[in-house]
């Protein structure tokens, strides 16, 4: 697979296109799989020796894959040397490890971080740097080394800049987008309510147009119209994209974005009419200060709607959008986001845990002789290695959308809708299922750690922290499910029909026409993709005709699609599983590199597809070529692939080069000393400063000496 290199910038750039190349490449750090520096053996410390050996059965050159990873050696070089600039600041190092401090305490500490690590990153780019330095000290893997615990301004860059110019006129991006590029104004998006999420038509917030003063008046009418869970709004920002339901001449016209400043610039105590605070502490992502806010006839000026798309003009009247699509833009972008994050964090766990697993020796494999390492048990290889192959599946699916989407925006900026639709559909169920995957990927993993991954120095609780909470953000997956599964039901009607399809539902057309390649099954790749196709055809055609049967019965289709819910969210996982897979394979197989690494990345491809057949085995007997029959062989060459994966599994992490300081983990350093480090971190405690703590004397020896 070949990058594309990143160029610098030039001084004489606009504001707005530095601000499109943040974007490209804010979501670039994901399609690149950037992860940081591998930290490598020193003189001082002897590495762990188990973990060496491993090293040295490798059958590839793990260098090879970080240069696949990052896009050749030279982006390599620049990635350490970045990192080297950013980790080594003592400013940015936490002097008491975070699961020590308040809440209050988390935050303060994340504001005063942010702004030295913005700063510096301003330097990097005055002197001359290129925007990659954004992308990995945003939401990436540097970033969250830095920031453990959440970014508070984080959505000033990743929604706020992007709306306001996907969102905003050219006039409108004049005014405001020097602005937040200089951080003279931090902004958040402001869309999530107390009472509505993905239901995003169903959100309260007004703003009515007043065509005497030429302003719109925003209010939250009940307590569920309270935006709910942004970013940096309970304290950080000053202002906000707020989407709300736009009221013009007596008509709602639906919902619509307007930039609404939410605290003064000098004081930053809260703007008249602005009710807004912090919504508490979360199972994560303590320090990125979710808030809630309300208003109280809160007016703001006609030119504070962004209108790029619809507009109001002075006397109210409505100009509608050429499609009320184009308002989700911002959601879908960051939708691929979230893909590609997924890819980091699943690497960062898989990292843990195999090294992990290469040092743990644990009970006998044979009687008499020594305790094997625990990546020696099939159980554990089976647990880890999946998750292992899901780190290059993820990967490389978010590549291929980051570049649909990027495609599809500019067909827009020329007016073309036309694929607008297929890319909705499948950054919802590919969020979907990938977010749910990782969770449940991390977990595992954290598990396979036996109680050691339990630890918060295990760094296996705040990576579980950060991917479940993205099963919710940003789309709840059940509904995005349903609405691939909109899109799939009206694809296989126009199969029906004998129309074109776009190409990711092309295999729908066997299903109609009967040619589902039905052939003896046989244990390859190809066998494999054909399976999940079919598999995904044959649970959408069910769908569709149980809800053809139930309305023909009489039963109104918004109530036939609510009792078809569960078959129509399953179908649009089988679709998204099929995405997957079969992109996963195509890309390995047209990689460019040496036949050891390929062998390897084939392997993977390989495990991932048979692994996921296994797991939705009674799918594929009722919708594929495979038969009862065929089971037993794909269980023995799933086993056979994890036994071809174990010699390479410690080079494969070794590979992604994620650094000890980014990896903060005392189970998956480099080096492997898992139990110096554990005794390090305990050894951190504040009950370990002293050695009677107070409460002895205040409530313990009382107690004992009460003769109960």
């Amino acid at each position: 697979m070949t990058e594309t290199s990143l160029k610098s910038e030039t001084a004489d750039c606009s504001v707005c296109h530095y601000v499109r190349n943040l974007i490209e490449y804010t979501s670039n750090y994901f399609r690149t799989g950037k992860q940081a520096m591998g930290f490598k053996k020193t003189d001082q410390v002897k590495n762990n020796e188990d973990l060496e050996r491993e090293r040295k059965k490798c059958s590839f050159n793990p260098l090879e894959l970080t240069h696949l990873i990052d896009g050749g050696p030279e982006k390599t070089k620049e990635r350490k040397e970045r990192e080297h600039y950013f980790l080594s600041d003592p400013e940015l190092k936490d002097s008491v490890p975070q699961d020590y401090l308040s809440h209050k305490e988390k935050y303060e500490q994340a504001v005063r971080k942010a702004c030295l690590l913005f700063q510096k990153v301003t330097q990097l780019r005055d002197k001359g740097g290129d925007l990659e330095i954004f992308r990995q000290t945003l939401s990436g893997m540097l970033g969250s080394a830095i920031l453990k615990d959440g970014n508070p301004i984080t959505l000033h860059y990743v929604m706020f800049l992007p709306t306001l110019v996907g969102q905003g006129t050219v006039e409108q991006q004049a005014e405001w987008m020097g602005r937040a590029w200089n951080c003279d104004i931090i902004g958040t998006y402001a869309q999530t309510e107390l009472g509505h999420g993905t239901f995003i038509r169903g959100l309260e917030t007004t703003a009515h147009y007043d065509p005497k003063r030429k302003e719109f008046i925003l209010n939250s009418p009940t307590l569920t119209s309270y935006k709910w869970w942004p970013g940096g709004l309970g304290h950080t920002a000053n202002y906000a994209v707020v989407v709300a339901q736009l009221h013009t001449q007596g008509v709602c016209h639906g919902i619509h974005p307007f930039i609404v400043q939410l605290r003064d610039e000098e004081t930053h105590k809260p703007m008249p009419g602005i009710k807004i605070g912090e919504i508490g502490t979360k199972l994560g992502m303590n320090a990125t200060n979710n808030g809630y806010l309300g208003f109280d006839n809160v007016r703001i000026p006609r030119e504070q709607m962004l209108m790029k798309n619809a507009q109001v003009l002075e006397d109210g009247t409505y100009v509608k959008s050429p499609s009320d699509k184009l308002t989700y833009g911002t959601m879908m972008f960051v939708r691929v986001v979230i893909l590609q994050d997924m890819a980091g964090y699943m690497s960062k766990a898989a990292t843990i845990s195999i090294r992990y697993s290469a040092v743990r020796r644990q009970s006998e494999l044979k009687p008499g002789e020594p305790e094997p390492q625990i990546l020696d048990y099939t159980t554990q290889q089976y647990k880890l290695f999946p998750n292992l192959a899901a780190c290059f599946a993820l990967r490389f699916n978010a590549a291929w959308l980051w570049n649909m989407y990027n495609s599809v925006t500019a067909e827009l900026e020329e007016g073309d809708l036309d694929r607008l639709p297929e890319l909705h559909a499948l950054s919802c169920c590919l969020k979907a299922v990938c977010t749910a995957d990782v969770a449940h990927g991390v977990e595992t993993c954290r598990l396979a750690c036996g109680g050691h991954g339990y630890m918060t120095c295990s760094s296996m609780p705040s990576i579980y922290g950060l991917v479940t909470a993205a099963s919710t953000y940003e789309g709840e997956n059940t509904v995005l499910l349903l609405q691939t599964a909109r899109y799939l039901i009206k694809a296989w009607q126009q199969a029906v029909g004998g129309m074109a399809l776009t190409p990711t539902v092309a295999y729908l057309k066997h299903a109609v026409t009967g040619n589902t390649g039905l052939r003896r099954w046989e244990n390859t790749a190809e066998c494999i993709v054909r399976a999940h196709q079919q598999v995904a055809a044959g649970k959408i055609k069910m769908c569709a005709d149980n809800m053809d049967r139930r309305i023909r019965g009489g039963i109104s289709p918004e109530d036939a699609w609510n009792m078809t819910s569960i078959e129509l969210a399953q179908c649009a996982e089988a679709h998204a599983r099929a995405i997957i897979v079969n992109r996963f394979v195509e890309t390995v197989a047209e990689l460019i590199v040496s036949d050891a690494l390929k062998t390897v990345l084939t392997q993977l491809s390989e495990l991932y597809g048979v692994y996921w057949l296994l797991q939705k085995s009674g799918d594929f007997l009722m919708y594929s070529d495979v038969t009862s029959q065929d089971i037993s062989s794909l269980q023995k060459w799933m086993e056979q692939l994890l036994a071809q994966i174990r010699p390479n599994a410690v080079g494969i992490v070794d590979g992604f080069d994620i650094c000890d300081e980014i990896l903060s983990s005392a189970l998956g350093c480099y080096d492997g000393r898992v139990y110096e480090r554990l005794f390090e971190e305990a050894s951190k405690s504040p009950l370990n400063k002293e050695p009677v703590n107070i409460s002895f004397q205040k409530y313990l020896k009382p107690f004992l000496k009460a003769s109960l």
